[in-house]
């Protein structure tokens, strides 16, 4: 597939996509649609697909609404948590406003509890999701995808086959497969771009809406940095960091403005809404394809999991792969998993890796931007 526009239009435009699917989600309520709101990769998107529904990532990204939501939640909870659930009681975000069904996910006590006061507005189905990497958490896991399953069926009136499932997780793969496609121009020593641009295209393309036609989107962008690599269009040569830890979106891209700001350049993210989005595929070609939908979800190497050996091991990968010089891992006030689990990715990243690591602690406020910029910015110049 040719791309005509330049990457600098390609990128903004993947960037805007979140802000155009406000007015895109209102059509596919028009058309009959129904509408699905997740917030987190632990979520199937393949059964929405099966089921007909279009599925959206909610407002979970900035501080707008987080002193509405302090009046009901504690304001020592994670700010991810206070944002999602502002966002949804004052109605200010469309993707929750649009949503018949929101569905949580049960990662962490904050969000449990977050839930119970959602579902006094809205309906809200919650997946029991194993707190290990077990065959009994597999088990339990796949019990709970059915029953979302037949909710799902019951409520919108519509059949989810083993058919329509296989057919929507052939094309997740698909995306899958691109997006890797992508993070792989990345690899190319000195970069090619900014990761802040590709973060756009990983970002963005969760909020559009018609999935047969990001795969080949973006695996045009690749096609594009590629050929101009090749021309001699590349980035001067800098410290090249992975980001790890917590989700990043809206506000806290200003971490990954930090790093590239001041020095370096972003070759990798490790966190959701880089590689444990697009990582490991579904098997097309198991007996039971809903046990192979199950394992590729629960394997999901989130801080979450008690002995997470899959997100180092996809860590680890990516520090030989990328040629990393330092891993940067970013957590949010309170969220507890990951800032439990830093001091042993920083062990594994020092003491197995041989490879420098810095971490920061932030929240959805834009105060602490110039200290991020002077810490990151030191951290950088050391490399």
């Amino acid at each position: 597939m040719e791309i005509i526009k330049d990457l600098p239009a390609v990128f903004e435009e993947f960037g805007e996509a979140r802000r155009n699917s406000f007015v895109a989600v209102k059509d596919i309520k028009d058309k009959g649609i129904p509408v699905i709101g997740v917030y987190c990769t632990y979520f199937p998107t393949e059964i929405a697909l099966a089921a007909g529904a279009a599925s959206v990532g909610l407002c979970s990204t900035s501080g707008e609404t987080i002193a509405e939501a302090e009046k009901d939640l504690p304001a020592n909870l994670c700010p991810l948590i206070k944002s999602s659930y502002g966002f949804a009681k004052t109605d200010k975000c469309p993707f929750f406003y649009f949503s018949d069904l929101v569905v949580g996910e049960t990662t962490c006590d904050g969000k449990k509890k977050m839930y119970e006061y959602m579902g006094q507005f809205k309906d809200v189905f919650v997946l029991d999701l194993p707190n290990s990497q077990t065959a009994a958490g597999l088990q339990l896991y796949k019990s709970e995808l059915l029953r979302l399953k037949a909710y799902i069926e019951e409520k919108f009136g519509v059949e989810i086959t083993d058919e329509k499932l296989l057919e929507a997780i052939k094309l997740e793969n698909e995306i899958r497969l691109a997006k890797k496609n992508l993070a792989s121009v990345m690899k190319h020593d000195p970069a090619p771009v900014y990761g802040g641009e590709l973060f756009k295209i990983f970002y963005g393309s969760g909020f559009k809406f018609d999935r047969t036609a990001i795969a080949d989107e973006v695996n045009s962008v690749a096609a594009k940095i590629v050929a101009e690599y090749a021309e001699g269009k590349m980035l001067e040569k800098k410290p090249r960091i992975i980001i790890t830890g917590c989700p990043i979106g809206g506000i806290t891209e200003k971490v990954i403005r930090a790093v590239e700001d001041n020095g370096g350049v972003v070759v990798g993210f490790e966190n959701c809404s880089g590689a444990k989005q697009y990582e490991n595929l579904v098997d097309e070609n198991a007996d039971d394809i809903w046990e192979a939908l199950t394992e590729r979800y629960l394997n999901i190497g989130c801080s979450v999991m008690m002995n997470n050996k899959n997100r180092f091991e996809l860590l680890g990968s990516m520090i030989d792969e990328y040629k990393a010089d330092g891993v940067l891992e970013m957590t949010l006030q309170a969220c507890h998993t990951y800032n439990v689990e830093h001091k042993a990715i920083e062990r594994f990243c020092k003491e197995e890796k041989n490879t420098p690591y810095f971490a920061v602690e932030t929240d959805y406020s834009e105060a602490d931007i110039a200290q991020l910029n002077t810490r990151i910015a030191a951290f950088i110049e050391m490399l």
